[in-house]
């Protein structure tokens, strides 16, 4: 092996050790979001839905969807989203009513109860934005390199599903 070819293959192989690190703490950092709800929903005495059930009404906010419109848009990522959406709407959090054209379809939309969740979140991520920025932990120049780079990870494995197999 060349020299070259030696500093080819350790670059390759840091890289890979870089993406694999990434990729971790997309993972975690998702689950500590989710801890933070979590965290916040027992503070406030919110105990009867989850988490994830939590960021489900928050990305939905004043949207009326429907299920597949929801992994669609990205909103949802779960395989349960069925269970949720149904969980949700007995607890009073979502009304859903069947599509008038497609009678398998069901929509959903907030119900003020479901609105509340949703703003009580996006305080929540409001309060952190502003704490973020006041403490200078984070700079809007950063935080903008990092979106651009994951939508580019996002759009490079949705073209691996899409047009790999």
């Amino acid at each position: 092996m060349t020299v070259q070819q030696s500093i080819e293959h350790s670059l390759k192989g840091e890289f890979l050790t870089r993406y694999l690190d990434n990729v971790a703490l997309l993972e975690r950092l998702h689950r500590l979001m989710l801890d933070v709800i979590k965290d916040e929903f027992e503070r406030l005495g919110i105990v009867d839905i989850n988490p994830v059930q939590a960021l489900l009404l928050f990305n939905i906010g004043d949207n009326e969807v429907t299920a597949g419109e929801l992994k669609s848009r990205g909103y949802y990522q779960g395989s349960n989203v069925s269970y949720n959406l149904k969980k949700l709407v007995e607890l009073g959090y979502m009304h859903h009513q069947r599509c008038a054209v497609d009678r398998r379809s069901v929509r959903v939309r907030l119900t003020a109860k479901g609105l509340d969740v949703h703003g009580r979140i996006a305080a929540l991520f409001a309060r952190h934005a502003e704490n973020l920025h006041s403490s200078e932990i984070i700079e809007f120049a950063t935080l903008d390199t990092v979106a651009r780079a994951l939508r580019r990870i996002e759009r490079y494995w949705g073209d691996q599903i899409r047009y790999i197999y």
